[in-house]
């Protein structure tokens, strides 16, 4: 009987608090991630804004490439209620509609953007270089010194 008693592992060990990980509360995303299927990047699409139809934004971003994402694609993210009647078949939360298009077309989007950001940051520094005056420098170097006692 003694072997047995050495052989068994103690019941407090055995408890689920001791083995089961504390879990923390975090907010839920506002916006849910569909599953990444590859070959595509996915994107939010403004529906409305402030109850109305934005029907520019939304032509506008088809037009661009961007193709609505049925529902019945994505069972994980779970819509409560339908927004609007025209797309009563997609993934629409609080106005915006979740969207996917290829992932070369997005790639190529977002360089171009950051190309014109580049072309706009590189006009603003010409024309400040411009205005700039070897007597009155815009950008001057400022270089201190910190020296401790007599130095």
């Amino acid at each position: 009987m003694a072997e047995n008693k050495l052989n068994r592992t103690d019941r407090e060990l055995e408890t689920r608090e001791v083995t089961k990980r504390k879990t923390t509360w975090k907010r839920p995303d506002v916006l849910p991630s569909p599953t990444p299927e590859e070959g595509y990047a996915y994107r939010w699409i403004r529906v409305t804004s402030v109850g109305q139809t934005d029907a520019m934004n939304v032509s506008s971003k088809l037009r661009e490439g961007w193709e609505p994402v049925k529902a019945a694609d994505h069972p994980e993210i779970t819509v409560v209620a339908v927004e609007h009647d025209k797309f009563a078949d997609n993934i629409v939360i609080g106005g915006l509609m979740l969207c996917k298009a290829p992932v070369e077309l997005a790639e190529d989007r977002n360089a171009y953007y950051n190309n014109q950001a580049q072309q706009q940051m590189h006009a603003v520094d010409n024309n400040l270089m411009r205005e700039n005056d070897p007597r009155m420098p815009l950008f001057n170097d400022r270089k201190s010194k910190v020296t401790f006692g007599k130095g």
